[in-house]
């Protein structure tokens, strides 16, 4: 090939993706005397928070628990400024732990990877970037994050806008400034409310083109004094084991033990008014035991949010197309917002409703819906991700004369435990699907999955194991209990990207595993302890008669 480079790097372990997942990756098997790389697409670390630098851009998990576990002292030296951590805080953090732990030489950027394939005989990963550099591992570990491939809308005419357009998850480093500016908003889900308050105090006019109302509860953010500091830091230990106990794997929030139908409408509004105060979604969802199981108890959340909206934003017809009524609230992600509502009461800013009147066509100056047209000097897109699945749909995965991932997942993901995928050995996956990934603090379970991983390949080691591989049978045992999982809760009335709603063409398979992050490190510990329960381990490449199956 033209341009390959004739090195060929031959390691212990591959790692793709430079975010929380990568870096935990490489300082875990470092620790243990592997030669790890990661390999990362983007000019510098820290994955989804590199790239998502949009106005506004912050995470919905507070500071203190949206940070790694693994060191006491890191945990005791870092101090973040707000009570929800900024894109640019978040950065500094991850930069500050590659720094720290000294992992920036382990890791290649630049570095696209476009190709991994497994040669059965010599039981190596031969992983291929797009500049052609060649590298040689016997394990693959795909850290390359949920919310990665960002999602432009294939719109007729993008390519004759004169303007400029922007994606959430593509915005330019330098940032932009939309001082005078006719700017169009396409998209309301997380990142566009996150959005839509910064740019409507800079912009001429703000046009904000929205098909479906989302649900979003205020955030509540502001600092973090030296004192709130101090007593979290003082009993992070404890903190941290609570979290483990939690379905979201967050501490701070006892799980409820009330119905919504066994506290009057009084009761109910109060006990709203109080999470709605408090801020943070985690908080408002667990006002109630039952709020994503039974349909008349998420009904009075709902509501109540409804009636919130009704009461922020003055006028009555914006106020309606505001109010989510095709899904319970938190089927879809519940947004948290800084005076998102309330923007729509400002002069300069259009709510365009584009279910009942959609785009047709991105003219040279604007857009044109069916019944109007809009002048636009600049186009954001926060039309989110093909998630999950698509990063690793973006790299071709397969097996040197047998199967490609992307064939074996075109009707929907298959995994044991979100890990690993049967026929693909050595493969591992962080956060994969089927697993609680994106229905839980991402960090906690990120640190789960790396530390199961390497007791795996520790208990291989000390196996004198050379491959691993999820046994087809415990496979569709797990993918069939987690869609009665999911068939159980209300998620799946929810036409949202936990499905692929969001990507035409792409299976309706709910994804994520939403019994809990607590119950499924139980069921993950169980599996280790009961001899990787589940996985065919082998001595040699080709030797199957040194293995457990499920």
């Amino acid at each position: 090939m033209s341009g390959r480079s004739s090195e060929v790097r031959r390691l212990d372990a591959l790692v793709v993706g430079a975010g929380f997942a990568g870096l935990y990756s490489l300082h875990k098997l470092r620790q243990m005397g592997l030669c790890v790389q990661v390999l990362e697409a983007g000019s510098d670390i820290g994955g989804t928070w590199f790239w998502n630098r949009y106005p506004g851009a912050r995470c919905d998990v507070e500071s203190l628990e949206y940070s790694y576990s693994f060191s006491e002292e890191l945990q005791q030296e870092w101090v973040w400024p707000e009570r929800f951590a900024a894109q640019a805080d978040i950065l500094r953090y991850i930069n500050h732990v590659a720094d720290r732990f000294g992992l920036r030489p382990f890791i290649r950027t630049d570095t696209r990877v476009v190709s991994a394939v497994f040669d059965k005989v010599a039981c190596l990963w031969t992983v291929e970037s797009a500049r052609g550099e060649v590298f040689k591992a016997p394990f693959c570990i795909m850290a390359t994050g949920n919310l990665s491939l960002p999602r432009v809308p294939d719109l007729p005419g993008l390519e004759t806008f004169r303007g400029n357009w922007y994606h959430s998850g593509l915005w330019p480093k330098d940032g932009v400034d939309f001082s005078g500016r006719r700017v169009g908003i396409i998209g309301t889900g997380s990142s566009g409310i996150q959005m839509i308050p910064v740019i409507a105090a800079q912009a001429k006019h703000l046009h904000i083109f929205q098909r479906t109302a989302n649900f979003s509860a205020p955030a509540v953010n502001r600092p973090l004094t030296p004192e709130v500091d101090r007593r979290h830091k003082e009993r992070y230990a404890y903190w941290r084991d609570q979290a483990k106990q939690t379905s979201f794997g967050i501490s701070g929030h006892p799980p409820p033990t009330k119905s919504a139908l066994d506290a009057t409408p009084a009761e109910r509004n109060r006990d709203y008014e109080t999470k709605w105060d408090t801020g943070g979604n985690i908080s408002f969802l667990y006002a109630y035991n039952d709020l994503l199981v039974n349909a008349e108890a998420n009904e009075t959340a709902s509501e109540f949010v409804r009636t919130k909206i009704r009461s922020i934003v003055h006028d009555p017809k914006v106020a309606e197309l505001l109010q989510p009524r095709d899904h319970p609230i938190g089927t879809k992600r519940l947004c948290l917002d800084t005076g998102y509502f309330e923007t729509f009461n400002r002069d300069n800013v259009t709510l365009v409703d584009i279910k009942s009147d959609p785009i047709v066509v991105v003219t040279p100056t604007g857009l044109r819906t069916k019944a109007r047209e809009f002048e636009l000097d600049d186009i954001a897109f926060t039309t989110g991700f093909d998630a999950i699945t698509g990063a690793l749909f973006d790299i071709d995965i397969r097996v040197e004369g047998g199967s490609r991932l992307c064939d074996k997942w075109a009707n929907g993901p298959r995994t044991y435990l979100g890990l690993m995928t049967a026929g693909f050995r050595n493969l591992f996956m962080i956060t994969g699907p089927q697993s609680p990934s994106v229905k839980s603090n991402m960090v906690a379970s990120i640190e789960q999955h790396v530390d199961w991983i390497a007791g795996c390949l520790q208990h291989m080691r000390d196996q004198c194991a050379v491959q691993i591989d999820a046994d087809e049978a415990a496979e569709n045992k797990w993918v069939d209990h987690v869609g009665r999982v999911a068939d159980a809760t209300l998620y799946p009335r929810a036409n949202s990207w936990y499905v692929g709603a969001n990507i035409p063409g792409k299976p309706r398979v709910f994804t994520p595993y939403v019994a809990g992050l607590d119950k499924y490190r139980q069921i993950c510990d169980g599996v280790a302890a009961d001899n990787y329960r589940g996985f065919i381990l082998s001595k040699a490449p080709v030797d199957q008669t040194q293995s457990r199956q499920a």
